[in-house]
């Protein structure tokens, strides 16, 4: 390319950032600047170009990148900077550019302007600081006083949270050697001391990198891991808190772009994070960690060591958990509680244990990682599972149960080892209760794995039968009554494949409901009860029975609110089933007929699964309080909240609101809010289904009242989700009518649209060949063209955004027409400028004006003689059109008013008419009066 070449492209490509720019585009400037930037040899071009791309940073918010723009700029640049720094907080630098820009242009108003409130700013946070540091020095006298009262102690120590959330607080107590003085006071006998302290250093930690770093050297991981293992749970639950908090701070520093020279560049914290877990991991096994603490440590694992994303490819955290604590990991995983070896546990333990073995192995990369860890459990299982004494076999059992439970592939291999099967088969018929438990939990884990289910339903059928018949134990009996509930439903919802007699599942049903009522029996043998009926509610009979047995579906929310977080997954497969909210695939007809013809099988659906059965379950169990159970269930912090039960949870949510009738009741109850975090953290079946519930919800309700304050901003990204080619379009079309109600409300929800990236999959929808799609998408930007970046599209030229408005507007399908009418009618008002245009969108444009000052529906009528106001007022030369049209004689008919035609229509063509005669197109009534007086 030439020299005279290239200066032409890189000056094409310059003008036309400045046109996007201006055209509201700032994702598509920044393209044009960067390329522009590749074929610029000219210091002072590069300049200009870096400080446009900066303003376009700035648009967009990414500050960082803004302030790097405008490091390589000239003294507009510069300016651009001192209002990146601004934004970044970093009000010091952002000064000295501005000081400097004045000194180089001091008539320049924008830069006098900056930097006189830059001065107010810093002189604020000097005082402020300076107030704050009295405040600190106070309280840290009151805390270290012995002889100060204990309330005065306390109050203090409250303080010393709230002052900590504040910026200049936080810092204050961190310079003033608070750190050790909370170390003192971590050792307070007072719990309110301790939790103060704890919630202090919440606020010190959160988002601040460097200071985490610090602190987690200065206090130690020993110190606030034995806080988290003591005995008190809400302390237990307020270290974890804290915890998870330092995590965030190091692992969301290290991802952020450190930029600028004046900026020190930070140590990485990987040593501080491996040490938290080293810490962690060692808590495992640890016999003087409480049980409510391991599970804390165990959930802070699930947490933070797998990826967030497959999509990161480094997975090293994992394998080195894997290498440092598998073993310790499978150490909770075999204790039995009941033989009073190993560390204490809760009804928790065994299942997040599960569920992190599983995170583990999931986040694994290739075959050779994952046989690795299948190896290091073989030999766990092998080590125990070949001693000599029943005890160390039972811990092998009892790890074989947990990772079945979890990374079934290494639960299927352990089982597999030699001898394995037939010590559970055996030990399932031992006198000894906590033998036979162990065994009996294996088994049934076992049956659910498909290798395995044959062998067990020809050996284990009637070893369970004669369990649940003979023993009398009902912990026992509740279990061998599951591990035939899960052998008996292996037909799923297949109405012709069951294994058992008619009225057999019905029988263990009713079994399974009359342990669940029974409140004398350990909480875990009643979450047993629910695992069983997980398993028969694949029967339709079994469904409408549970339904009906009000005192069951009571019993079961009720654990849904227990401490045993391990019922969460069988509760909501429970009502999974109930509610018939799992994936049906419907047979092609001529496969059907193909398979009776080779005599293959063929599903069957059961009558009680046809959808008038089913609404009348979800009036059932709404009337009963189900969606207070799930609100709840949302709530917990658990492992055993996996993504699998969190889909759960949306699909039954999802058939909750199916009816418009009920939506009032789920939203009254908490079910707008908990569906929320349910449309982020999720499968990614479960956040359709969960974003496609809030669409309904928003469609039919008031957002407002729905999502109060600011949750009403969170509804719009799960809302945008769901204008994916991926989702139906029924989907689609539930999200664009729910967009079009937000996009009413207020600008600045308008706003979050257009940031969630929601306006081309919306433009693009107006195209689509759905009638009700494409009206619903145009429907959508009729409200949001009342926002001005949306009428800065419509103002820009070389595209045919209003062409294909005034072509909608002539269109038959009612809905549509009258979307297209309404924007146009409101963008020719907001902007008298595309008025002009209107005419070189279509040589119809006149007839389709006409037609809709013609209609028959006053709705379009209105906005046909809205559209030719906004036109007559813009320019003369379109009135004159206009009334030389024959929409001079439909407007004068229009004004008189009269019968079927509404006051706003004829106030309208009255106002065109009145306009006409301003103008001097027509005469008005009065002189043509006149005239004709004067005729002789």
């Amino acid at each position: 390319m030439s020299g005279s070449e290239k200066e032409k492209d890189h000056a094409a490509l310059k003008e036309e950032g400045n046109s996007l720019f201006k055209a509201g585009d700032m994702q598509g400037a920044i393209s044009c600047y960067t390329k522009a930037l590749k074929l610029s040899d000219n210091q002072g071009d590069s300049a200009v170009l870096h400080r446009n791309r900066s303003a376009c940073y700035l648009k967009l918010e990414e500050y960082n990148k803004a302030e790097g723009d405008a490091s390589k700029g000239d003294v507009k640049a510069r300016f651009r900077r001192a209002q990146a720094f601004q934004k970044l907080g970093r009000l010091d630098q952002a000064f000295m550019d501005a000081q400097r820009c004045a000194q180089l242009e001091p008539r320049n108003k924008a830069f006098q302007d900056l930097l006189r409130q830059l001065g107010a700013h810093i002189q604020q946070k000097s005082a402020q600081l300076n107030s704050t540091d009295a405040r600190v020095q106070q309280m840290f006298s009151l805390l270290l006083d012995a002889s100060a009262k204990d309330s005065d102690r306390q109050k203090a120590a409250q303080n010393l949270v709230v002052l900590s959330r504040e910026d200049a607080g936080a810092e204050q107590i961190f310079r003033n050697d608070g750190v050790k003085l909370i170390q003192k006071l971590l050792q307070s006998k007072q719990e309110e001391v301790v939790l103060s302290a704890l919630r202090t250093l919440v606020g010190l930690c959160t988002g601040h990198q460097s200071r985490t770093m610090a602190i987690v050297n200065e206090l130690g991981m020993e110190q606030l891991c034995a806080v988290m293992g003591s005995g008190a749970s809400i302390v237990s639950l307020a270290a974890c808190h804290l915890l998870q908090v330092m995590f965030e701070a190091l692992t969301e520093g290290m991802k952020k772009e450190i930029r600028g020279k004046e900026e020190a560049i930070l140590p990485e914290p990987s040593k501080e994070l491996r040490s938290m877990l080293r810490h962690l991991l060692e808590m495992m096994p640890a016999s003087n960690v409480s049980g409510p603490g391991r599970d804390s440590a165990i959930n802070l694992l699930v947490k933070q060591v797998p990826r967030k994303s497959l999509k990161n490819p480094d997975n090293s955290l994992t394998l080195w958990t894997i290498d440092h604590g598998l073993k310790k990991i499978l150490e909770v995983a075999g204790t039995v509680p009941e033989l009073s070896e190993g560390p204490p546990l809760t009804d928790n333990s065994h299942m997040s244990c599960s569920v992190l073995l599983s995170k583990l192995f999931d986040d694994l990369k290739s075959d050779k990682e994952r046989d690795n860890f299948i190896k290091l459990c073989e030999e766990y299982v092998q080590q125990h599972f070949s001693c000599a004494g029943l005890n160390a076999k039972l811990r092998a059992i009892q790890t074989v149960s947990v990772l079945l439970q979890g990374p079934s592939d290494a639960g299927n291999r352990t089982l597999e080892m030699s001898g394995m099967m037939d010590a559970v088969i055996s030990l399932c018929a031992s006198e000894d209760v906590t033998q036979q438990q162990v065994a009996v939990e294996a088994l049934i884990h076992a049956a659910g794995k498909a290798k395995r289910a044959s062998f067990i339903t020809a050996n284990g059928v009637s070893l369970l039968k004669d369990l649940y018949k003979n023993s009398e134990n009902d912990r026992i009996r509740v279990r061998a009554l599951v591990g035939l509930c899960k052998l008996g439903s292996a037909g799923g919802t297949d109405f012709s494949m069951k294994q058992f007699a008619e009225g057999s599942t019905l029988k263990l049903a009713k079994q399974c409901r009359k342990w669940l009522c029974n409140e004398s029996l350990p909480l875990t043998s009643r979450r047993w009860s629910v695992e069983g009926l997980a398993y028969l509610t694949f029967d339709a009979d079994v469904k409408e029975d549970v339904v009906e047995d009000k005192n069951a579906l009571l019993a079961m929310f009720d654990l849904a609110k227990s401490e045993d977080k391990t019922v969460l997954f069988a509760l909501g497969s429970t009502l999974v089933n109930c509610t018939n909210s799992y994936e049906v695939e419907k047979p092609d007809p001529q496969l059907v007929e193909l398979a009776k013809y080779a005599k293959q099988h063929i599903p069957e659906e059961h009558p009680k699964d046809a959808p008038s059965f089913v609404e009348k379950r979800l009036v059932k169990l709404l009337e009963a309080g189900v969606v207070s159970a799930l609100v709840c269930m949302v709530k917990q912090e658990s492992p055993a909240l996996t993504e699998a039960c969190r889909e759960c949870i949306a699909r039954v949510f999802l058939a909750l609101v199916e009816r418009q009738e009920d939506r009032g009741t789920v939203v009254a109850q908490g079910g707008g809010k908990a569906l929320i975090p349910l449309a982020s953290d999720n499968t990614d079946a479960g956040k359709i289904k969960a974003a496609q519930a809030l669409a309904k919800i928003t469609i039919t309700s008031n957002p407002e009242i729905a999502f109060p304050g600011e949750r009403i901003y969170e509804v719009v990204r799960p809302l945008v989700s769901l204008l994916s080619l991926e989702c139906t379009l029924l989907q689609n079309f539930e999200a664009l009518m729910a967009l079009t109600n937000l996009a009413g409300i207020s600008d600045r929800l308008r706003q979050k649209i257009i940031k969630e990236k929601a306006l081309p999959k919306i433009e693009g929808y107006m195209f689509e060949e759905h009638d009700l799609v494409r009206a619903s998408a145009t429907e959508c930007m009729c409200n949001l063209v009342l926002n001005a970046e949306v009428q800065k599209l419509y103002l820009a030229t070389g595209n045919d955004r209003l062409k294909l408005l005034v072509l909608y507007s002539g269109e038959e399908d009612e809905r549509l027409r009258k979307a297209a009418a309404g924007t146009l009618a409101m963008l020719t008002a907001e902007q008298p400028e595309l008025c002009a245009r209107i005419p070189g969108t279509t040589t119809h444009w006149l007839e389709i004006i006409q037609a809709l000052l013609l209609s028959e529906i006053s709705d379009l009528r209105y906005r046909g003689v809205v559209i030719v106001q906004n036109m007559m007022q813009a320019e003369k030369s379109l009135a004159e059109t206009l009334m030389e049209s024959e929409a001079l004689e439909i407007l004068s008919v229009l004004a008189k008013g009269g019968e079927g035609k509404p006051e706003p229509i004829s106030k309208a063509a009255q106002n065109c008419l009145d306009k006409a005669v301003e103008y001097g197109i027509i005469r008005s009534s009065e002189e043509k009066e006149k005239h004709k007086g004067n005729e002789p």
